[in-house]
């Protein structure tokens, strides 16, 4: 479901560029029809060449204006119409915007019927092709593609009104997966395995605990939460709010990495894991050559770790450690031999309290194992992860399934997004902070996410690095 949500949302862009092209192209043709010229002649010398490009240029302006006008806002229960109002009021903020620059920039040539033209033209285009996505939506939805699987908890009214408005209305793209009066983990954990999205809490009645039994249940299990909004009165940081069957329907996000948010961070994850993997490459090439003679292969090491919804991955690693020493499957027998050590290392030696460890004065790295860890070189290939897509630039750090199995309730809100190579807790002074500051810092950071805190998170790493407090493992 969430893939789909984001595909389609994903798609108005493109399409929006396409119409405001198309819009621009268009006005420019009916500009030298015969009927228009008899109205009035061409008194301005502005030829194709010249017109072309202007008109992608002003269509990447509009988008912006798109965006500041939250068309591309992550809600998929926005009502057509006020979407069409908002593409009126974009496009008549473009419109406005090129008048300006015309009437101040003094243009020789008679452009006032192509900019009128073109805010008439992309009004219809972009406003056609909204519903044209619209309507496959619900097309989709029809066909069983994409539908929110969801559970409603409640025994008054409003519950009841609810369901019967998403199951008389598919087109709004819920499939009822589940009927609660009273919210019950044992049964929702059934429903959960065969796939859950979202839980409606709708019992104006039902008692505090209970409400923030099922929002923890939601945040342990990656499940959206909305709630009737005569319910209880909450403060978010991540609200919105939409209408279903007229009745105020509050959804409280877990994260602001939903829609556009989630596209431009893994838009940021590719360029930038493309980047640092071309200006470290000789970095790379340096250590592996020296983990190779030092110790002989393999050079990288993949451990399993838990990422995004508790999904299981493999992360790289310059290998630190002697072989013997290693865990993990690559390691045959000798890895498993490897655990009981580690696990007796983990009780004489760990500096850390909570579900994660940390060995201190660890016997088992190499010499330049040591090094490359002192500065988290060994953490280089996770650049990889990143490309691939199991891990972001910046989120919580990711940890293996033994530690994950340890946390507590609230811990596992650490799960909502991609674990990151670096991220709040990291700069923060991880060496220095307990699991359950470290797990604050993160779902701060999961809360208030932005892009702008990412790029002041991946300043500061090195710095942070270098001042030897703590490695970013």
């Amino acid at each position: 479901m969430k893939r789909f949500e984001l595909t389609f949302s994903f798609l108005q862009l493109p399409l929006d560029y396409l119409m405001l092209i198309l819009a621009g192209f268009s006005a420019y043709g009916l500009r030298f029809t015969k009927i228009v010229t008899a109205i009035r002649p061409i008194l301005f010398n502005l030829s194709w060449n010249k017109y072309w490009p202007l008109v992608f240029i002003v269509a990447i302006g509009w988008l912006f204006i798109f965006t500041l006008t939250g068309l591309y806002s992550a809600d998929p229960n926005r009502k057509l119409a006020k979407e069409l109002g908002r593409v009126f009021l974009a496009c008549s903020t473009g419109f406005a915007a090129i008048t300006i620059y015309v009437f101040f920039t003094l243009q020789k040539f008679d452009s006032r019927f192509l900019v009128l033209a073109g805010w008439i033209f992309a009004i219809i285009y972009v406003s056609l092709a909204r519903t044209a996505l619209r309507l496959l939506k619900i097309f989709c939805y029809r066909l069983g593609i994409g539908l929110r699987r969801t559970v409603i908890i409640g025994t008054q009214s409003v519950a009841e009104q609810i369901r019967q408005s998403l199951e008389n209305k598919p087109y709004l793209g819920y499939k009822i997966v589940g009927f609660l009066k009273n919210f019950n983990e044992t049964d929702l954990s059934k429903l959960q395995k065969n796939g859950l999205d979202e839980i409606i809490f709708a019992d104006p009645k039902s008692k505090e605990d209970e409400a923030l039994q099922t929002i923890d249940f939601a945040n342990e299990n990656h499940i959206t939460f909305k709630y009737s909004a005569d319910l209880f009165a909450t403060i978010s940081s991540n609200m919105a709010i939409s209408t279903i069957a007229g009745i105020p329907i509050i959804e409280l996000r877990r994260t602001r990495l939903a829609g556009w948010g989630r596209i431009l961070k893994r838009a940021g994850d590719i360029l930038g894991s493309l980047f640092f993997i071309l200006i470290f490459s000789p970095l790379f090439l340096i250590i592996a050559l020296i983990i190779f003679f030092e110790t002989g292969g393999p050079i990288i090491y993949k451990n399993e770790r838990v990422g995004q919804e508790g999904k299981k991955f493999y992360t790289y690693k310059f290998r630190s450690m002697y072989q013997k020493y290693c865990t993990g499957e690559q390691f045959g027998h000798s890895g498993q031999e490897a655990i009981k050590l580690e696990k007796e290392l983990i009780k004489q030696k760990s500096d850390k309290q909570g579900p994660v460890y940390k060995i201190k004065n660890d016997p088992r790295i190499t010499p330049f194992g040591r090094f490359i860890r002192r500065f988290s070189l060994d953490e280089l290939p996770q650049f990889f992860n990143v490309l691939i897509g199991n891990m972001s630039l910046v989120g919580p750090r990711p940890h293996q399934p033994r530690e994950v199995n340890q946390y507590e309730k609230w811990h596992k809100t650490v799960l909502t997004i991609k674990p990151g190579i670096t991220g709040l807790a990291q700069i923060s002074g991880r060496s220095d902070l307990s699991f359950d500051e470290e797990a604050r810092l993160d779902i701060f950071y999961i809360e208030y996410w932005s892009f702008f805190i990412d790029l002041i998170i991946l300043i500061k790493t090195p710095f942070v690095v270098l001042r030897k407090t703590g490695s970013i493992v």
